[in-house]
């Protein structure tokens, strides 16, 4: 079974349970996984008999520690602000040598994948941009896979953690982490898409100044994981290249109101995702520059948020804008928009719901909702086992028992992990 460590976070305990209902008792079972925790061990220790644990482990090159990554696999950082990320990328992109063939570009959100496959093109034109992320149909991430992984030419796939898991993706070059991995753990996974197989890969995450870069990196050496600063190639970015950035995406953004539509819900997402972070002491969305993030984003105005109620800069961003004017090119949606200004200006609804809008409150402070649907969800389950178990006989009720509680316990620890602000990060 491959990902160990992920099978019970994924809901996977029926699948398990009628998986080892099915398995004669005379079996060799093996668990895999590049990023084995505690949880691990807790089911090795509870669900297979006579278990010998193999670690793979990689001295350095002076022989003085061990590491948990290839030798062929350099892992290293840039420390950039937001609005310097993707000119930074322009510049790594031309500057190594040779072209990278296959890159891969990982984000936080399948909305920031869908705006961004639409940004890069105009700043990385001799690349070609493929999305992947785990909301596509399953027949679009199969064509889109394909495509990038048969490529030829140089190829970039702007993914989530989708592609960070259980893809053997052949002669991938670079790997780049634009955001961060919400989930610490899935940090060597990503980088594990490139150096495969002893050949040679790099992988970049960039980092903003301060809290992120002083936080995360120490992190990641104490557990085995080290990175270090990029040399190679030389990265220099000024404002005139920032600035000129910011405005192709604008010129972008203003052609369509499409693109202004799918703008405000990827910053919106990312945001989401960035006030989730499990470590949440390094990333925090209270040590955000507002208007440095909406020019990274080539957005025309920030969007209405929760976390934003309080904040006084200019939400327009500096940007002047017809916005009665502005329109879609699909001549359907902007007949329907301009249809709908003209009910509001007779003062009608143009919804059927006219009921106002719940004021919404900020992702932060949604516990004590989710805490209520929890334990909802949890009423039901226990009916469903209880039902399950009238069913099955006392062979199957013992085998049910000992898997219920291998799974308490890796609850158990998984819930421990993740109440701790500071992350303890890879386990052997």
């Amino acid at each position: 079974m491959d990902e160990a460590d992920r099978l019970l976070d994924l809901g996977f305990k029926d699948d398990l349970q009628r998986i080892l209902q099915r398995l004669p008792k005379q079996r060799r079972t093996g668990l895999f996984s590049a990023s084995v925790s505690e949880a691990v061990d807790q089911l090795i220790r509870v669900g297979l008999r006579n278990p010998v644990k193999i670690t793979v482990k990689v001295k350095s090159a002076s022989g003085a520690e061990d590491k948990k990554t290839p030798t062929a696999l350099e892992m290293s950082y840039l420390v950039t602000s937001p609005a310097q990320k993707l000119p930074v990328l322009q510049e790594l992109l031309s500057g190594l040598s040779p072209t990278p063939q296959k890159t891969i570009v990982y984000l936080s959100t399948c909305a920031a994948v869908d705006y961004f496959q639409h940004v890069l093109p105009i700043l990385l034109d001799s690349f070609t941009i493929v999305p992947l992320h785990g909301k596509h149909p399953p027949n679009v991430r199969r064509k889109n896979f394909t495509k990038f992984a048969d490529s030829v030419s140089p190829t970039l796939l702007l993914t989530t953690d989708v592609a960070a898991r259980g893809l053997d993706i052949p002669l991938v070059d670079l790997v780049v982490q634009l955001d961060p991995p919400k989930d610490p753990k899935d940090f060597i996974h990503r980088c594990g898409r490139a150096g495969r197989a002893g050949r040679k890969g790099l992988a970049v995450t960039f980092l903003t100044p301060g809290r992120e870069s002083e936080g995360y990196v120490p992190f990641l050496e104490v557990r085995k994981t080290p990175i270090k600063p990029l040399t190679k190639p030389e990265i220099d970015i000024d404002s005139v290249d920032t600035a000129s950035v910011s405005s192709k995406i604008r010129t972008l953004v203003l052609a369509d109101r499409a693109m202004h539509d799918k703008a405000q819900k990827a910053f919106v997402s990312w945001v989401q995702a960035y006030s989730k972070h499990t470590a949440s002491s390094i990333f925090r969305v209270a040590d955000l520059d507002w208007t440095e993030m909406g020019n990274a984003w080539g957005l025309l105005k920030l969007p209405k948020m929760p976390e934003l109620k309080s904040w006084q800069g200019d939400k327009f961003l500096g940007v002047q804008l017809d916005w009665e004017g502005y329109s879609y090119k699909d001549k359907v949606r902007e007949k329907q928009r301009k249809t709908e200004m003209e009910l509001r200006a007779a003062g009608i609804s143009p919804t059927l719901n006219t009921r106002p809008r719940a004021q919404t409150e900020a992702w932060s402070q949604k516990k004590e909702t989710r805490a209520v649907r929890d334990e909802r969800r949890e009423k039901k389950l226990k009916r469903r086992e209880r039902d399950k178990l009238e069913k099955m006989n006392d062979a199957e009720r013992v085998q049910h028992s000992q898997l219920s509680e291998m799974i308490a316990k890796v609850r158990a620890q998984t819930i421990a992990e993740d109440h701790d602000d500071e992350w303890e990060g890879f386990a052997d």
